[in-house]
């Protein structure tokens, strides 16, 4: 390499005698020019690295950690709930009504482990209001705290069913003019492996509209909205934790903060004269996401009952939930419930699939016709196509017809499995080795016996082919790839919906016998 580079014809030495040469011939102003154009980019990186970003800015990550050992701690609960209540924060909220595991006798606990909490308190002006380490003076569910100017809080903490009720009266004895701005903060982890295929993250309604936020997102940036009145807070697959204040010109903010997710919600300012009495409600949601119990909830917190994400088939998914529900109520089973469900299902959509198996029929009469008049106008294509036309006009059928009930069944399987993934009611709901119908099957199981009455249900519902190049055999070649496909697909699937597809498919394959005897 060194006698290379020393050797005076190497391809190294003819660059710098080039290089060299290139800078004798420069002008003053070409390096002028360079300079210019390094300080423009220097001067825009500087700018991309130092200026502002739409993310949480470091002041948002650092979690302050209080001292609430000498605040006590009270217990409020309903028919269906029971929580903490620790001076101005709310935690360890227990659902008595469901089960943290199908075969435990533990129950769900919201909101809890270190660091999980809800807090409603206040921004005072002109005094000095509680914060989370006041010591309150506690009788019942009432709560009272004085500060030096003579301000009176007095707050009572009730529970109604999923609903938490705090009501703050603020008596103003300082003698002077003050003003205090209500706040709520929904401080917890995320849950990001809950859930599959349904929005988890933080839920704010702002406006009239609902807007979910993944945990993913708000990794990356912070969110803030206006607005006159609404709600923010978070939601799981099957549960969600929601506060509202009722009162005007809200601010909320949605963000990361070190280790923890927060949701805070500060209203405007309330002005309290000297000696006059003010009155703040705050509704805290924490429940399962259940639309009936949500519908009840919707005259203390306008809105909550559209945070339930349907998707695209809403339509759909709301009326076969209501019907899957109300079938269970008479066989007290939720797999039964769904295999009626199906069957029901099947039997409403009887004539179109007998229409398509005649239609498939006619198709392989047509076969050696279709043949002769693509070798007769092979060279004309627009004759072709019209002749073609002709025939599926004298036959009155048409190549679509066959795929009409699985066109169908492609928005009811889409909302059924929405359905199935945000029922609270389907979690840890038994069926014979199923522990959850809202999983997957952990033996695979139902995948397989899906896969197999599939290719029962292809074979009986395809016509053979007596041509092996035409387009009829073509078509089922591809299609006996199908049921190990959707073996693969659905074996991951909540078990609920295999079912589905299970009971579905031995339903077709029935039909299919009593169709072709009817067509004989």
């Amino acid at each position: 390499m060194v006698q290379y580079m020393d050797n005076k014809n190497s391809g190294f030495n003819m660059w710098n005698a080039n290089r060299a040469a290139a800078q004798q011939k420069k002008s003053p102003f070409s390096g002028f020019l360079w300079w210019t154009v390094l300080f423009i980019a220097a001067w825009w990186a500087i700018g991309a690295i130092m200026g502002p970003r739409n993310t949480v800015d470091q002041s948002d990550t650092i979690t302050v950690v209080e001292d609430l050992s000498a605040v006590p701690v009270s217990n409020i609960s309903s028919d269906v709930i029971s929580a903490d209540v620790q001076g101005l924060r709310i935690s360890d909220v227990r659902l008595s009504q469901y089960l943290a595991s199908p075969n435990g006798d533990e129950n769900v606990v919201l909101l809890g482990g270190d660091g999980n909490y809800i807090e409603s308190g206040f921004v005072s002006s002109g005094t000095t209001g509680p914060v989370a380490t006041t010591v309150w003076n506690n009788k019942g569910d009432t709560y009272t705290w004085s500060n030096s100017d003579g301000v009176v809080f007095t707050r009572t903490v009730s529970a109604d069913g999923y609903v938490i009720t705090i009501t703050d009266t603020i008596q103003n004895n300082s003698g002077h003019d003050i003003s205090v701005a209500p706040y709520v903060r929904i401080v917890r982890d995320n849950d990001m492996g809950s859930a599959s295929g349904v929005s988890n993250g933080a839920i704010v309604y702002v406006n009239s509209d609902v807007e979910d936020i993944a945990w993913t997102k708000l990794d990356k940036q912070s969110y803030a909205y206006s607005t006159t009145n609404g709600f923010a807070g978070f939601a799981d697959q099957y549960w969600e934790t929601v506060a509202s204040i009722s009162s005007p010109d809200q601010t909320i903010r949605i963000k990361h903060g070190g280790e923890k997710y927060i949701s805070d919600t500060a209203a405007a300012a309330m002005p309290i004269a000297n000696g006059d009495t003010a009155t703040l409600t705050t509704n805290i949601f924490t429940g399962p996401r259940d639309n009936s119990i949500l519908d009840t909830v919707e005259s203390k917190i306008p809105g909550i009952s559209e945070t339930i994400d349907y998707g695209w088939f809403w339509f759909l998914a709301r009326p076969m939930l209501w019907i899957l529900n109300g079938i269970h109520h008479i066989v007290m089973n939720y797999g039964v419930a769904i295999i009626i469900m199906t069957i029901l299902l099947r039997l409403l959509m009887w004539p179109l699939t007998r229409k398509s198996y005649v239609s498939m029929a006619a198709m392989q009469k047509m076969q050696p016709e279709m043949q002769r008049i693509q070798k007769l106008y092979a060279n004309d294509k627009m004759r072709l196509q019209m002749e073609m036309m002709k025939l599926y006009q004298t036959h009155k059928t048409s190549p679509m017809s066959g795929c009409l009930p699985m066109l169908i069944q492609i928005p009811i399987f889409f909302a059924l499995y929405k359905a199935l993934l945000v029922s609270v009611a389907m979690r840890n709901a038994h069926f014979l080795w199923i522990s959850d119908l809202s999983a997957m099957d952990p033996y695979f199981i139902l995948p397989i016996l899906m896969g197999l009455t599939m290719y029962i249900q292809q074979r009986f519902q395809s016509p053979s082919s007596s041509n092996g190049n035409d387009a009829v055999a073509q078509t089922q070649r591809m299609m006996r790839w199908m049921p190990i496909l959707f073996t693969v697909m659905f074996a991951w699937m909540p078990a609920g919906l295999v079912l589905y597809w299970t009971v579905s498919n031995i339903f077709g394959i029935i039909q299919m016998q009593i169709i072709k005897r009817q067509s004989k």
